[in-house]
């Protein structure tokens, strides 16, 4: 690829996040009316910056060093600045005439290291897409084997802290524990997703194209891979370890902003997996037992004067029995028909009544913590209460009373 204008940038593509299948694209050159056809090649590796103006050159030098002799000609480096005050983009367009696999996209518009790795896959040319950070955390020499792992037949390969070979260097004891319970929040939220990997959090990592193209995306904050695992079609995943090093130049962009955002994103991700209009059936039939539990309880009371213990405990079990029956006939009726039997229904019901005083004993606990603990007003701690159990209701009964579940469902 050659360049004649020294002012050359990528244009920003807008819309969707969502990465083309097709790797012919044309491609306008900044401030001009020309175009220029670009052919596909093997490796797009992108670099998302911000403020990196002392790190860009020695970066771009190390990967086109690298990548030459492994596949000189065959790659392209696609440098997304988000607009950096200390004028990274300006660095790295000056040299572009040094280093003709390289490409700049300046972004004004729009900001975010996730958005910045998609808006560079969506103009690369590669068969293989790639991202690695722009400040030398990440050893550029991992990349080979990053790339040998893809050539391997591996759909996704990641660069890892946690496996043999992997590591940090001067962490202190607080950022470790951080990072780790990151990863433990992840694993409770989205089990099926980060624990697929030894680490969720990384931001190194290489990708087939054909597993990502034409997914929309919905990339929040810093960690591109866990939407990449949860949206992409990944069968098979190699990691290699590496250590991750220190800054040596610029300033640190980790914050506590990173860490909500990336709980945020689990979140989305969560709520996107969660089969919606299953749960809509069951948060109807649990709505019914709310009137079943109220009206047994006024009959127990005013018609036969049975004490409030004992009219409590009875109404809320005809509740329960009244929620299942409706949950098995039509909230997982397709499940249960996969399931005939009184034998199998009993025990169906019997694995719900436990689910269900779990989570009646977990809403307690949880009103009571927020009340008297945080000084939540008590009936919005009810409300929490009530919709948090919900959710554990219906998801632990998904994935145990009817667990013969569709796996897309």
């Amino acid at each position: 690829m050659s360049i004649s204008e020294s002012n050359y940038l990528l244009p920003p593509p807008s819309g969707a996040f969502e990465v083309p299948e097709n790797i012919f694209q044309k491609m306008p050159l900044s401030g001009t009316d020309n175009q220029i056809e670009n052919a596909a090649i093997y490796f797009s590796l992108v670099i998302p910056t911000y403020n990196e103006s002392q790190n860009v050159k020695s970066l771009v030098a190390q990967l086109t060093q690298l990548l030459d002799r492994k596949i000189p000609r065959d790659y392209e480096l696609i440098l997304v600045d988000d607009d950096s005050p200390d004028g990274t983009w300006k660095i790295a367009q000056e040299i572009v005439s040094n280093y003709p696999q390289l490409r700049v996209m300046r972004r004004q518009q729009e900001r975010g290291l996730s958005t910045a790795v998609i808006r560079g896959w969506q103009v690369a040319r590669g068969e293989i897409l790639g991202v690695i950070d722009g400040d030398l955390q990440h050893p550029p020499e991992t990349l080979l084997e990053l790339l040998e792992e893809i050539l391997r037949g591996a759909d996704l390969a990641i660069a890892s802290r946690h496996v043999a070979k992997g590591g940090v260097s001067d962490w202190s004891f607080f950022r470790r524990f951080v990072s780790r319970g990151a990863q433990l929040m992840g694993l409770i939220l989205l089990p099926e997703v980060v624990g697929r990997v030894s680490d969720p959090m990384s931001g190194y990592f290489i990708v087939r194209r054909t597993c990502i193209a034409n997914k929309i995306m919905n990339p929040t904050g810093y960690k591109i891979l866990i939407e990449v695992l949860s949206r992409g079609n990944i069968a098979s995943i190699s990691e290699v370890g590496y250590v991750f090093q220190e800054r040596q130049n610029g300033e640190s962009k980790v914050t506590v902003k990173q860490y909500i955002e990336y709980l945020q994103h689990l979140l989305i991700l969560r709520f996107d997996r969660l089969p919606v209009a299953r749960f809509l059936r069951f948060g109807v039939v649990g709505f019914s037992g709310v009137f079943v539990d109220m009206g047994i309880l006024y009959l127990l009371r005013s018609g036969i004067g049975l004490g409030l213990t004992r009219s409590l405990i009875i109404s809320a079990e005809v509740a329960i029995i009244n929620n299942f029956l409706w949950n098995d006939l039509w909230t997982f009726g397709d499940i249960s028909r996969q399931q005939r039997g009184l034998n199998q229904q009993l025990k169906r019901l019997l694995k719900f009544n436990l689910i269900c005083l779990i989570g009646l004993i977990l809403k307690v606990l949880l009103v009571n913590f927020l009340f008297n603990i945080l000084g939540v007003n008590e009936y919005l701690a009810n409300l929490v209460g009530i919709l948090t159990v919900t959710l554990w209701n219906f998801w632990i009964n998904l994935k145990l009373s009817w667990r013969v579940t569709q796996i897309n469902d």
